[in-house]
């Protein structure tokens, strides 16, 4: 963690010198993408750059504790208290901050909702993580834009992807990342038996413009008309878009928007969120020994909860919490679960961290 720290550091100080450079002010879209990225680091970098002052000056006070001048020993002894004091302080901020490791203060996520097995209900289910989410982000004061839906025609969704932004999305939102399983009996079920379905959950940090840049010689662009559930026809017009990154083969198809232009911008968002995850994995599985935490690999296929309607109860099986309260939780009062996963991911914070000094 010192290490992705340093890096944090040494990046900050870089968009620094960019944000001078007269080539980076006179681009326009190119300054503006640095100081987005600059003021995403600034509260990390800042504070840590503080925190390794406070260790250089606390240092300096023991060798003059240590040394043969009275009048010198007498002030560090005087001063040595309060450094660290105010280091132990931005020690706690750290690690709270770091809580997930380098993407921690993202302050832009993409969430993709698919529904797994179980047809019908399981669309339906994917709605109501949707509208989980959803509710939770507007109590946070987050902003939401759907960046492409697949609507069913009894109200679910067979997938869903949704932009949301605002301090601290991607730190809360990450450890929701996985296989999401309900156990409730389908309105359509007339002999009352539980049915058991599943969806599943990924939780994508979006990068900086700068940090993954795209060509339109890098993908294909096809354009068609978008459909409403179902199949039926709501647009005629071409407005609805498919890009496909020759590279990675991956696919991204926006087609909400009534203009092309605002869907390709869509497509290109999510596109540039995938490529970015696909990066972030590959370095990850380089130093897989790096991340000791159960809660956050991020694997769609690992189940992590389940909900059980008939016993109003939320298990997440990677801490073993259990919560008889799904339909408050449902109603996006999901601060619970997420504060557990913090907690437990702060104590794993701690043992990686290694010392103070």
């Amino acid at each position: 963690m010192r290490a992705v720290l340093e890096e944090k550091l040494s990046r900050f100080e870089e968009l620094e010198q960019l944000l001078m450079d007269p080539d980076v002010q006179a681009n326009s879209s190119r300054i503006a993408a640095v100081a987005r990225e600059h003021g995403s680091l600034a509260k990390l970098a800042t504070k840590y750059r503080r925190f390794k002052d406070l260790n250089e000056q606390i240092r300096d006070a023991v060798e003059m504790i240590e040394g043969n001048d009275p009048e010198l020993r007498e002030l560090a002894e005087a001063e040595v208290g309060d450094l660290r004091t105010e280091r132990e302080r931005f020690w706690e901020d750290l690690l709270d901050m770091t809580i997930g490791g380098e993407e921690a203060n993202r302050a832009r996520c993409i969430m993709e909702i698919r529904a797994g097995t179980g047809g019908d209900e399981a669309a339906l289910f994917a709605r109501d993580l949707y509208d989980m989410y959803r509710r939770y982000a507007e109590s946070k004061g987050w902003k939401i834009e759907v960046m492409g839906a697949n609507p069913t025609d009894m109200g679910g969704f067979k997938e869903i992807s949704i932009a949301v932004e605002g301090e601290g999305v991607f730190r809360e939102l990450q450890f929701e990342s996985g296989g999401h399983r309900v156990q409730r009996v389908p309105e359509t079920e007339a002999k009352g038996r539980i049915h058991t379905s599943a969806a599943t959950v990924a939780v994508m940090a979006e990068p900086e413009d700068v940090e993954i840049e795209i060509s339109p010689e890098d993908y294909r662009t096809d354009k068609f008309h978008a459909s409403g559930p179902g199949g039926q026809h709501v647009n005629k017009t071409e407005s609805a878009i498919r890009l496909t990154h020759y590279d990675s083969g991956i696919v991204v198809q926006c087609q909400d928007e009534k203009s092309q232009h605002k869907n390709l911008a869509k497509a290109l968002r999510v596109l540039k969120t995938r490529l970015y995850e696909r990066r972030k994995e590959e370095e990850q599985k380089k130093r897989s020994d790096e991340r000791r935490s159960k809660i956050g690999s991020g694997d769609r296929s690992q189940r992590i909860r389940t909900y059980n309607f008939p016993e109003n109860r939320l298990t997440d099986h990677r801490i073993g919490l259990t919560l008889y309260k799904l339909d408050t939780i449902l109603q996006g009062n999901v601060a619970p679960v997420i504060d557990a996963l913090l907690e437990y991911e702060r104590q794993e914070q701690r043992t990686a961290f290694g010392t103070i000094e």
